[in-house]
């Protein structure tokens, strides 16, 4: 018997990947922005399926960004998707830190080793391809992250690679952590 939470779902939200064409992480993003350039609140809600005062929340901590014109970019999207896919397994100060690892501070770009946009479009890339049981060997997560990182990821700077690659293993781990976790409470729920 194979258990799956949340089947068919793309990371990070409540939207079946299927309505969508069954795109890539970074399809989705650019599926979402085609005709505007920024969304708000309501439809992150919508999107995501965290409730507006958590999303302002995170805004007030620093994690999100600030908006302009009351509209989300597509990284600060992609940067909400991320924090929703580790939120259940994973104290949201750590969370935090990995995203404060990868790109530093928030509000300079000039510190990223990589946009959020495709940090999210890495993380569904490898989530696509190791498959959502997470049910395989430690070594073989880190091997796909080698190989896919390896295809396109130019560092920015030496040794930024050794980093997105360590920072896609926590956050992926998180992520089937999180998916475990939540098919628990549906089998205790079952019981």
């Amino acid at each position: 018997m194979t258990y799956t939470v949340n089947p068919g779902l793309i990371p990070g939200t409540v939207l079946k990947k299927k309505d969508f064409g069954d795109v890539s992480g970074i399809e989705f993003l650019n599926k979402i922005f085609f005709v505007s350039n920024g969304v708000m609140l309501n439809q992150l809600r919508e999107i995501s399926g965290v409730d507006g005062s958590t999303l302002q929340n995170w805004v007030k901590r620093g994690w999100i960004g600030n908006t302009v014109n009351k509209r989300y970019s597509k990284n600060q999207l992609a940067r909400i998707l991320i924090i929703n896919m580790m939120r259940s397994s994973m104290m949201l100060e750590r969370i935090d830190y990995i995203l404060h690892y990868i790109n530093g501070n928030i509000d300079d770009t000039s510190d990223d080793i990589i946009p959020e946009s495709e940090l999210y479009g890495y993380i569904c890339d490898i989530y696509d391809r190791f498959g959502d049981s997470g049910c395989h060997k430690e070594e073989e997560l880190r091997s796909l992250i080698r190989e896919i990182t390896a295809e396109k990821y130019v560092e920015p700077v030496e040794g930024a690679k050794e980093r997105l690659d360590r920072a896609l293993e926590i956050i992926l781990v998180a992520y089937f952590a999180s998916n475990a976790a939540a098919l628990a409470n549906i089998l205790f729920n079952g019981l």
